[in-house]
């Protein structure tokens, strides 16, 4: 029987994989801390996978992740990944931006969602940012936006907030705070929200493309990179587990996938 491996699985996952993300977000779902390392033995998976995870690390953080995806694989073992792709916002930016600058509307709109998708989830300072305030809007470009993010039910998010404690009102620290708030000036309220905010997990911390991913994965130790589309893989079953497509939908359209062995 394969080991699979599904690491940040957010709300998203199969039963037939061993299941962590930062919070439990189901019955078959680990809280573990990834900044922590991968909680399991040497050469112990036969596959690992995570979508759209490896942009919320930094780039030393997320290079000892993937060093802890390669240490749990067994040789011969498969990683694949999914993280949005650079290479199709950049391509994308130059594509509307040429056009718009000959008057066409359409393109006017579509660039201006793209400088959203290039930077609002690096650089808000809220949940949202004003990516969730234009999805809240009367998109004029709506089937374009689509076509980026996914559907509307399949666009779930990897990092939903953890589930409420009852016992936080027994909390002594939690009035400590208050009163700690109580000597804090306006300024230092708001700049302590943002630094919570941007240490929550939601912002993305780098990016990645071709040839960058690869680099990444080739200097700690994988070989034979591929890229893949949601739909194949080089992994048994692939589509059966319905992580990164359900049925001809893709989940997460702007992804880059790209898969690698372990030697």
């Amino acid at each position: 029987i394969m080991k699979l491996l599904n690491l940040g699985c957010g709300t998203h996952y199969h039963n037939s994989w061993t299941n962590l993300d930062f919070v439990s977000t189901g019955k078959n779902v680990i809280a573990h801390n990834l900044l922590q390392g991968v909680p399991f033995e040497d050469n112990s998976f036969d596959v690992v996978y995570h979508s759209h995870v490896l942009e919320h690390f930094n780039k030393k953080d997320g290079k000892a992740f993937i060093k802890e995806c390669h240490r749990v694989l067994k040789p011969g073992g498969i990683i694949r990944i999914a993280v949005p792709d650079l290479e199709q916002i950049a391509r994308n930016y130059i594509s509307f931006l040429e056009k718009s600058l000959e008057g066409n509307k359409n393109a006017e709109n579509n660039y201006n969602w793209t400088v959203i998708e290039m930077y609002d989830q690096t650089v808000r300072n809220y949940s949202g940012g004003e990516m969730g305030a234009y999805l809240k809007s009367n998109m004029p470009n709506a089937d374009f936006v689509y076509s980026r993010i996914g559907k509307p039910s399949s666009s779930k998010g990897n990092y939903p907030s953890p589930k409420p404690n009852p016992m936080r009102f027994l909390n002594p620290t939690k009035y400590l705070q208050k009163l700690k708030d109580l000597l804090m000036s306006d300024e230092e309220k708001k700049a302590l929200k943002i630094g919570q905010f941007r240490l929550h997990g939601e912002v993305h911390l780098c990016m990645y493309d071709r040839f960058s991913l690869g680099r990444l994965l080739q200097n700690i130790g994988f070989e034979s990179l591929e890229v893949q589309t949601a739909f194949d893989s080089n992994i048994t079953d692939w589509k059966t587990f319905e992580l990164d497509a359900i049925g001809e939908d893709i989940r997460k359209p702007d992804s880059l996938f790209m898969e690698a062995i372990k030697q």
